[in-house]
Parts: structure tokens; C-alpha cells; sequence
């Protein structure tokens, strides 16, 4: 091996006959050395890389899945909204055509009381709420699907 004391200046190292051969194998150990330590090095970039891209496709998979939930997400809430739509769009018109048989059956009333001196006096009631059909509670849900129709010949007297 090589002493230590060859080292000091190379004009010494150079008048020793044994020292160049000693420099020699001193410059391959280090050589060896710095080839293993830039192996490790290496090693442990590969490695640290191999960890990133591990990081990075684990962190990919999350962000599908996530993405993937969060689509399903707004696909339900769109489908709810459109169903309300509709919903709220049955009702309008459910609304709309209830109005207007109100308002029908608020008109002949009107007519009905204008005209009570035809159908008897003020005091008198048109129909008997006792044994009417109309005022029947279990006849009420088959007049609310039944069409009003009316004319202007019902009027005429």
C-alpha cells in the first residue's frame, strides 16, 4: 500500500522507483472509490425518480377517481334538475288550467246570483247543499277530472 509520506511533492514521488508504481494504485483506489460513489449516487437518483414517478402516478389515479365522482356528481344533479323541470312544468300548467276552471265556476256563480229573480229570491239557495251532488266531498274528485264546458246556451232562459 502507500505511505503517506510519498505524497508530499511530486518531484519526491517521482525519484522513488516504488512510489510511481504506489501512485498508481493509490490514483485506482481512488478511482475505484469515486466509480462506486458515483454508482450510489446514481442509484439513489434512479431510486429518488422512481419514487417521484410513483408519487406522480398514484397522484394521477386519485385525480381520475376524484374527477370520475365528481362527473357522476354533476350527471345526478342534472338529471334531478331536469326532472323538477318537468315536475315544475306539470304543475304550471296543472296551475294554469285550475285557474281557469276557477274562474269559469266564479263566473256562472256571478251569473247565478245575478240572475237569482229567475232562479227565486236572494235568500234562496240554487240547489240544496244537503243532498246535492255537488257538494258531496266523494263526488268532488270526479268534477276536478271532468272538463268544464260550458256555453252560452246554458245561460239563456
Amino acid at each position: 500500500m502507500a505511505s503517506s509520506s510519498g505524497t508530499s511533492s511530486g518531484s519526491t514521488l517521482l525519484q522513488n522507483s516504488g512510489s510511481e508504481e504506489d501512485l498508481q494504485v493509490l490514483m485506482d483506489q481512488r478511482k475505484r472509490k469515486r466509480m462506486i460513489s458515483n454508482r450510489e449516487s446514481a442509484r439513489r437518483s434512479r431510486m429518488r425518480k422512481q419514487k417521484h414517478l410513483d408519487d406522480l402516478v398514484s397522484q394521477v389515479a386519485k385525480l381520475r377517481k376524484e374527477n370520475q365522482e365528481i362527473l357522476t356528481s354533476v350527471n345526478i344533479t342534472t338529471q334531478r334538475c331536469l326532472s323538477v323541470e318537468a315536475e315544475n312544468s306539470v304543475l304550471r300548467a296543472q296551475m294554469t288550467e285550475l285557474s281557469n276552471r276557477l274562474e269559469s265556476l266564479n263566473e256562472i256563480v256571478g251569473v247565478f246570483n245575478a240572475s237569482n229573480g229567475v232562479f227565486g229570491t236572494a235568500s234562496t239557495t240554487f240547489v240544496e247543499p244537503n243532498n246535492s251532488f255537488f257538494f258531496n266531498p266523494l263526488n268532488m274528485s270526479y268534477l276536478m277530472n271532468q272538463p268544464i264546458m260550458a256555453s252560452a246556451d246554458i245561460l239563456q232562459y
